[in-house]
């Protein structure tokens, strides 16, 4: 197996003074999302506190192992412990999905982020997001998880999304080319220009690379991304995507890997 799911990568690595903090983690996928829950804040709900500026810069940290050392400076208890809100590291839903993976990882169990579009945040729009996949061995199938929205009534079975109540970038990008959705629908919260074909674009590439075990920020751009965004790719970029989304889609990691190494399409090394 080219991609093994159930061993740490390279942003969901826990440094070795930081294993004493999960040895009361449960064993339980669900029970180990809902951990996390209790330890991350997203950006939106941080606003609401008087946090100080400078932690909203915690939201742009990659590896899990900088993301628990901030979250231990703030408070050294086991990972298990529920922090009050003021106390929990702030972090986009990327953070919930990638965190969840390494502690999923660290037990074992098959797990990846996926990078897409929950329907279930607003009527009528996709909005730009993060969940996590483990692998239900009895099931022999991939269950989504959604570790922020657990406990919350956003959707009705968090610990389980049905489908279509989250696309990948590149499930979105095969319904947009057959012209099923309508892409403006497709966004980022917050934002008035992250809208449309070239955000469905964005995701289906960091989805890639996130089933590569490279999960990147949201706003992570490399390769022609950036040209995207601006409406200067053409055609043959868009056939770049449809292949992106056909072998996500197929579900081969040796497929994913190879397509994964080509130069358009792989996380530079100077941004690990």
């Amino acid at each position: 197996m080219v991609i093994d799911y159930a061993s740490p990568g390279i942003f969901t690595t826990l440094d070795a003074d930081q294993l004493p903090l999960i040895a009361g983690l449960p064993t339980d996928p669900v029970e180990i999302c809902r951990v996390v829950r209790g330890i991350v804040i997203h950006p939106f709900e941080a606003a609401t506190l008087s946090l100080p500026k400078e932690r909203m810069a915690e939201k742009d940290l990659r590896p899990a192992s900088a993301i628990v050392g901030a979250l231990t400076r703030l408070d050294a208890a086991p990972l298990e412990v529920q922090r009050p809100a003021h106390l929990r590291v702030v972090g986009t839903c990327r953070h919930f999905a990638t965190l969840s993976c390494a502690l999923l990882r660290v037990r074992g169990i098959a797990a990846r982020a996926r990078c897409g579009f929950a329907t279930y945040f607003a009527p009528g729009q996709a909005i730009d997001h993060w969940v996590t996949e483990y692998w239900h061995a009895g099931e022999r199938r991939w269950v989504r998880i959604d570790s922020q929205t657990l406990g919350g009534d956003q959707v009705a079975r968090p610990e389980d999304l049905a489908p279509g109540q989250f696309l990948t970038g590149g499930e979105a990008w095969t319904l947009y080319r057959r012209g099923e959705i309508d892409p403006d629908t497709f966004g980022v919260a917050g934002t008035t220009h992250a809208w449309g074909a070239a955000e469905i674009r964005g995701n289906a590439i960091r989805d890639l690379a996130a089933l590569c075990k490279t999960e990147t920020l949201p706003w992570d751009e490399w390769g022609r991304m950036t040209a995207s965004y601006e409406g200067k790719t053409g055609p043959d970029y868009d056939l770049l995507i449809d292949e992106v989304a056909a072998t996500c889609a197929a579900d081969s990691v040796e497929a994913v890997d190879r397509l994964y190494r080509s130069a358009d399409l792989r996380f530079p090394d100077d941004v690990r």
